[in-house]
């Protein structure tokens, strides 16, 4: 499939979904299936055993069943938005089903889309985009290269370094109380 013939857009979510609680964005579900033909066999082991349990999980979803005669499998889901989605579930097994049945319950519903830019604002800034050297000083920009000053690490001391500055810090208080010690 080539690029241009899937449509293009920015990234889009539900409006502050999960913000304060999740609403599942998924509406109804149809599953529409044959009682004899057999490219249905794997809809109705579902509709059979695994269909309550789905239902009972997800009390918000509205599961309809529709029994066509002589038709393919299908399942329809229709989201809040008022996107409607189909899978062509011929000679699926059921618990293929229930797997694209979780991916619908999943979606925002939002069509898929090739990004045109991996990042997108309603609102640019005003300020200008953001880059590694936006805060430091302005020296940097007519300092020689490389430079000793800041080729040096910034890094805090390690704890053997602390300790050993510790240590030296002391001795010297011992060696300043003996020498006070001895002019006594």
């Amino acid at each position: 499939m080539s690029s241009r013939s899937m449509p293009s857009g920015y990234l889009r979510s539900v409006l502050h979904n999960g913000v304060g609680r999740y609403v599942c964005q998924l509406q109804r579900l149809t599953l529409k299936f044959c009682k004899e033909r057999d490219g249905s066999r794997g809809m109705r082991e579902l509709v059979e055993s695994n269909l309550v349990d789905f239902a009972n999980k997800n009390p918000g979803i509205a599961i309809y069943l529709q029994p066509r005669r002589h038709r393919a499998p299908k399942l329809y889901a229709e989201y809040l938005n008022g996107q409607v989605d189909s899978i062509d579930c011929s000679s699926y097994s059921s618990e293929e089903i229930r797997v694209w049945m979780e991916y619908l319950r999943t979606r925002s519903g939002n069509p898929i889309v090739r990004l045109k830019r991996q990042w997108h604002t309603t609102s640019p800034s005003v300020q200008g985009v953001w880059h590694p050297f936006l805060n430091k000083p302005s020296q940097l920009n007519i300092t020689l290269l490389p430079n000793e000053e800041l080729s040096r690490a910034l890094a805090p001391p390690s704890a053997t370094e602390e300790l050993l500055r510790m240590a030296a810090n002391m001795k010297l208080v011992g060696e300043e109380e003996d020498k006070s010690g001895r002019r006594e």
